[in-house]
C-alpha cells in the first residue's frame, strides 16, 4: 500500500526525561497517555549511558547483529515514529566525538537529561503491517476516521 501525498495539520508535544529513566518506554508511555495516533519525533537532545542497538546489515532472516553500548553518549539524532511498533533510529558520539547509530531495541537509559519535541500528523493514523518484500512491519499511513462530534 502506498501512502505517497498524505498531508496533515501538525501537532507539537515537548517531553523532558530524567536521568535514569529509559527513554524509549516513557516516549511510548507519553504516546500513549495523550492518546497520539500518528506520532514522530521532530528532534532530540540530550545523553545517555547504554543503549541497544541493531546495525544496518540486518534483514528480516538474519536479525542478531544486536549492540550494548555502554556510556556516557550525546545523543547527536533520534528519529522515527511512535505508534505502538515504534521504528527508531538513534546516532550517539562518545567522549572522543566517535559517533554510533543504529535501530533502537531499548535499554536507552538518560544520563543528564533527554529534551524530545514528539509531533503528531493530527488527521493521519499510523499503523504497521507485515511486508512481505522487506520481511518487517512496515509503516502504513491511513486518513484518520472522523469522529462524530454533533451537539
Amino acid at each position: 500500500m502506498s501512502s505517497a501525498g498524505a498531508g496533515s495539520a501538525l501537532q507539537v508535544h515537548a517531553i523532558r526525561v530524567r536521568p535514569g529513566q529509559e527513554l524509549l518506554g516513557t516516549l511510548q508511555a507519553f504516546v500513549e497517555e495523550k492518546r497520539l495516533r500518528a506520532p514522530f519525533i521532530v528532534t532530540c537532545v540530550g545523553s545517555l549511558t547504554k543503549a541497544t542497538l541493531r546495525l544496518a546489515n540486518d534483514t528480516a532472516t538474519k536479525t542478531n547483529e544486536v549492540v550494548h553500548l555502554s556510556g556516557p553518549f550525546e545523543i547527536v539524532s533520534l528519529v522515527g515514529t511512535l505508534n505502538p511498533d515504534a521504528h527508531i533510529h538513534i546516532s550517539l558520539s562518545d567522549f572522543e566525538g566517535k559517533t554510533v547509530g543504529g535501530h533502537v531495541l531499548g535499554d536507552l537509559e538518560v544520563f543528564t537529561t533527554a529534551e524530545v519535541v514528539i509531533g503528531e500528523a493530527v488527521d493521519l493514523e499510523f499503523t504497521r503491517e507485515m511486508d512481505e518484500q522487506t520481511g518487517f512491519p512496515e509503516l502504513v499511513v491511513q486518513p484518520r476516521p472522523q469522529t462524530n462530534q454533533s451537539a
